[in-house]
């Protein structure tokens, strides 16, 4: 009986010793497997394709366009605003839509597209659709100030300028969206896509520095909130 007694819990401390050993395994498998996921560098963020890139560009375009569509209400309401927002908002324009965004279309769509014989007509619209909003673009810089703001002639010329500008961007970028940039897939390679979604890119860090879009968006951001039209719940309609 005494055997059978120490046979068991014998048994029983090799149960629990496997048993512990066993847990302690897992644990230490548990802790290295961790280890070794965080000492791994994070997944790169996905590749942003160009007619994505092209199109969320078109996102900033539309935020200024509010904030002019602002500026032109207290013109009307006879409300005064900062008078660097209408200075900061063309300058976006003339700087990263123009001389940026409108130029990687120039550049490297519209080329292909002809060379395709494919939407020409659409392209020539286009291209005189860009040179026209550089010119809107000059007349609202040049009275993007303090002093040209005091003048009621000054201050309808800026009006109609930012009327001609948003009524022609409205139908243009809405256009390229459903139109150019679904179609420009079809008329480039796979490899060519990708390597210009690169180029993009990289044009855009030369201009802009990394983050060169998330700073823009920033940019207006700042300008909506001197206006006060930031918060996208103000414009819900009231029940």
């Amino acid at each position: 009986m005494r055997e059978e007694l120490e046979a068991s819990n014998r048994s029983r401390r090799g149960f629990l010793y496997v048993a512990t050993a066993a847990g302690i395994s897992i644990a230490g498998s548990a802790c290295l497997a961790q280890e070794d996921k965080d000492k791994k560098p994070n997944k790169p963020a996905e590749e942003v394709s160009p007619p994505e890139d092209l199109m969320r560009e078109h996102g900033v375009l539309k935020r200024v366009m509010l904030v002019y569509e602002e500026i032109v209400r207290r013109f009307d309401a006879k409300q005064d605003f900062p008078p660097e927002a209408l200075a900061d908002a063309a300058g976006i324009i003339r700087h990263f839509v123009e001389d940026y965004h409108e130029k990687l279309e120039e550049d490297y769509l519209f080329p292909r597209f002809e060379k395709a014989h494919k939407l020409v007509d659409l392209m020539n619209v286009l291209k005189e659709q860009h040179q026209a909003g550089r010119r809107v673009t000059d007349v609202i810089l040049q009275r993007a100030n303090l002093s040209a703001l005091k003048d009621s002639g000054e201050r309808r010329k800026v009006a109609e300028a930012i009327g001609q500008f948003n009524r022609m961007y409205a139908p243009h970028e809405a256009r390229e969206d459903t139109v150019l940039f679904p179609a420009f897939h079809g008329i480039v390679s796979s490899n060519e896509f990708d390597s210009l979604g690169e180029d993009f890119e990289k044009k855009e860090n030369e201009l802009f520095g990394q983050d060169g879009f998330e700073k823009m968006v920033d940019e207006v951001a700042s300008i909506e909130k001197s206006l006060g039209i930031y918060e996208l719940a103000q414009f819900t309609p009231k029940a």
